[in-house]
């Protein structure tokens, strides 16, 4: 069968994160992309052949695409997905899938009325030791689900960055842009169906006034409970405590981790972001990625990751699952994507469960505004996909 031709929104660091995966993949072929950037635009089509437009109009009406990847800032990704469902392709979106609960079911709906898939990706869930945690859920050998903790300390807030990504109506600061990959493992990994969400988010540092850290605790239909913890100032590092192995899978020790500007933002930003872009996301790893740390406790023994997989923990003491690092979290990305439009299986990253994790980025936001726990209206089990 012929492969899927693909176009992407934007060749900032999302769009260029996915080249290596299509390159790859049997299912896809990258034919065209839509980039405003004149000179970005230029450099992408000497580096990968394809078509060039300067907007998603012109880009969704080149001659025989079949899907679009949006790897736009988040508020454009309603009039994006909804330009590509009007002219009939298929849907990849960015997480979060949107800045409102309103634009999300407009995507949604506009999905369903022209038949077309809407998938929401790349986030952490992909990673294979999160797979392989599900995996050993699934097979009940520990019991259920109990209890979710998940951690990560980073240097998010003082990375280059646009203006844009620090304002919290527009999709920005860390409970959006970071939450919204520990609430999709989270979800994953407890079923899917989260009950309410109390939260607590901190904006401590008046050089990158935005949403810099958070904890969020979730309570799900049948009692069991997670904790999120996000900070973003890079004092501490998770890599200390995961054997000094990065977001991405490499070993980088403290000696050699960048030393961080801790100064407001610039335009000199933009220009370190975009040259950032190009190898911000590599497209292989030596280990597993570890975005921070995540212990599942279930009624008879513990789950983490590990630099080679996972590791889990049961009344026999201790095992190492080792897993293969051969497909990146992105190229599992399109082999769901795939799957889905060509009917080979259905998908979880779905529109609707992308909504569901946009929901709890925003009830907690809202939840720590009120100082109490709010209900949630949009979740929905991994059992009925």
């Amino acid at each position: 069968m012929a492969a899927l031709k693909i176009g992407i929104v934007g060749m900032g660091a999302a769009g260029r994160a996915f080249l290596p995966a299509i390159e790859k993949s049997d299912d896809f072929q990258l034919v065209a992309f839509a980039e405003t950037n004149a000179a970005a635009r230029a450099e992408a089509e000497r580096e990968t052949g394809a078509q060039g437009y300067a907007d998603v109009g012109a880009l969704v009406a080149h001659q025989g695409i079949d899907a679009i990847y949006i790897a736009t800032p988040t508020e454009q990704h309603r009039p994006h997905a909804q330009a590509a469902f009007e002219a009939g392709k298929h849907v990849l979106t960015e997480k979060p899938m949107a800045v409102s609960l309103d634009d999300a079911q407009a995507m949604v709906a506009a999905a369903g009325q022209a038949n077309r898939i809407l998938l929401v990706g790349h986030s952490h869930s992909y990673d294979a030791p999160i797979h392989a945690m599900r995996g050993v859920i699934d097979s009940g050998r520990l019991g259920r689900v109990r209890m979710i903790n998940t951690m990560d300390f980073t240097d998010w807030m003082f990375r280059p960055r646009r203006i844009e990504e620090f304002d919290v109506s527009l999709g920005g600061g860390v409970t959006f842009r970071q939450g919204s990959h520990q609430f999709d493992i989270i979800r994953l990994l407890g079923g899917g169906a989260v009950r309410s969400v109390r939260a607590s988010t901190f904006d401590w540092d008046p050089r990158r006034p935005s949403i810099g850290a958070h904890t969020v605790f979730l309570t799900f239909e049948d009692g069991a409970t997670a904790v999120a913890v996000y900070n973003g100032y890079g004092y501490f590092s998770t890599m200390e405590l995961t054997s000094d192995v990065t977001e991405w899978g490499f070993v980088e020790p403290l000696a050699q981790r960048p030393k961080l500007k801790r100064e407001v933002v610039s335009e000199a930003e933009l220009a370190a972001k975009r040259s950032r872009a190009k190898t911000a996301i590599p497209a292989a790893a030596p280990y597993q990625p570890t975005f921070g740390l995540t212990v599942v406790s279930c009624e008879r023994g513990d789950l983490r990751q590990s630099p080679g997989g996972i590791l889990l923990y049961d009344e026999n003491g201790r095992e190492e699952i080792i897993l293969a690092t051969d497909k990146t979290p992105r190229d599992l990305v399109l082999a769901e994507f795939a799957d889905a439009i060509l009917g080979r299986k259905p998908p979880v990253h779905t529109g609707k469960w992308g909504l569901a994790n946009l929901e709890i980025c925003l009830a907690a936001l809202e939840s720590s505004r009120r100082g109490q726990e709010l209900p949630l209206r949009f979740q929905e089990p991994l059992s009925a996909r």
